[in-house]
């Protein structure tokens, strides 16, 4: 932005679905002190349907989740690595199979040394499998050495005649990956032991999994910052479930309506996550909704509803809070538009739309740290 001091602004990656000439990967400058996103991006990237992005903590790499099937320019799913310069230049390196389709969500090991890739479906195996993709010490990738495929169907024949993996989340200790299966009702839970067995080190923890009330597709998982404690998003009854998190022993405690009562309509709960210092969770729900829900977060994990805000147009994506917690942007798919809300950090609060910009079919958004 003109006149934009680098004190006063942050770079913000957007990942986006791509059609046509679209770009697909895009970095723009967020002004702190204004709450405004520049009108153009700093850097724009062609690859396809980057619709989810994982930071390495030393901000040298970026990995894009390129959500390809068939249909598409790529009919095969891919993870495409960027480097990342001192002064946030993004070059795009090697891109590695994730053995399947529609991959749509990925996290990374806390020793940095591997990628859980989670793929929605595929023709060979249409439940979709979860793969780990190795990372090398320069931060490069290599072939998937683990493949969990699953057989999960449940009560929604359209939905989940098969197992559909939707988000591998890790622990905030590391030692655990937390799997959704929204096609199967389930979010499975692994071992992370990378000493035992550097090819395949995610083992199955005991209990294997835990079980959500039939139809109701878990999507996302957020961690308690203490990882005591872990929140499901249930996309398919519109609920974000409470549970309890004792070394890879996962019990649910408690399920939260995201609509407010007597709704009738489709529900679509998918982003979810906690405010910086943890006392606050927002969970979306998209379907006939349209809202954005605000929890307090109790010193036990309790949730407590707070608020719901109109999300300003349908099928939000993604959501992002800024390091001062000021903001909240949000990656409107449906709108082809990121919008910024404020935000109260000593309340939680949201509060009105800062701005609306226009982009096509955001997906992702995460801040960078300035160097």
């Amino acid at each position: 932005m003109p006149g934009m001091t680098r004190a006063q602004s942050l770079d913000l990656l957007v990942g986006s679905y791509t059609e046509g000439d679209a770009a697909g990967l895009y970095l723009y400058a967020f002004d702190v002190e204004t709450g405004r996103i520049a009108a153009q991006p700093r850097q724009s990237l062609q690859t396809h349907n980057p619709s989810w992005l994982v930071v390495a903590p030393d901000q040298r790499n970026v990995y894009a989740i390129n959500e390809n099937g068939p249909g598409n320019p790529d009919p095969m799913g891919r993870v495409t690595r960027f480097s990342l310069s001192d002064t946030h230049v993004l070059q795009e390196q090697e891109r590695v199979s994730s053995l399947s389709d529609h991959p749509t969500h990925a996290s990374m090991s806390g020793d940095g040394r591997h990628l859980f890739v989670a793929n929605y479906s595929g023709d060979a195996q249409p439940g979709g499998l979860l793969t780990v993709v190795p990372i090398d010490g320069q931060g490069r990738l290599s072939a998937a050495t683990q493949v969990e495929s699953y057989q999960g169907s449940n009560a929604n024949p359209t939905r989940q005649a098969s197992s559909h993996v939707h988000a591998a989340t890790v622990s905030p200790d590391g030692r655990h990956v937390l799997v959704a299966d929204l096609g199967g009702d389930r979010v499975y839970v692994y071992r992370y032991a990378q000493g035992a067995n550097a090819e395949r080190p995610l083992q199955a923890a005991t209990p294997a999994h835990v079980q959500f009330p039939a139809g109701s597709g878990p999507r996302h998982v957020a961690f308690s910052n203490d990882g005591r404690h872990a929140y499901v998003t249930l996309e398919m009854t519109g609920q974000v479930a409470e549970l309890d998190f004792d070394d890879g022993a996962a019990r649910m405690r408690r399920i939260h309506e995201l609509a407010p009562a007597g709704f009738t309509g489709a529900h679509g709960a998918g982003a979810i996550h906690l405010s910086a210092d943890g006392r606050f969770l927002y969970a979306v729900n998209r379907g006939d909704d349209h809202h954005i829900v605000a929890f307090s977060v109790g010193a036990d994990g309790a949730l407590t509803p707070l608020q719901r805000r109109p999300t300003e147009a349908a099928s939000t994506r993604e959501f992002t809070i800024t390091p001062d917690g000021r903001f909240l942007l949000l990656a409107i798919q449906g709108a082809n538009a990121l919008a910024v809300l404020r935000r109260n950090p000593a309340s939680g609060l949201l509060g009105d739309t800062v701005q609306t910009l226009p982009l096509p079919k955001p997906s992702f958004l995460q801040f960078l740290r300035p160097n």
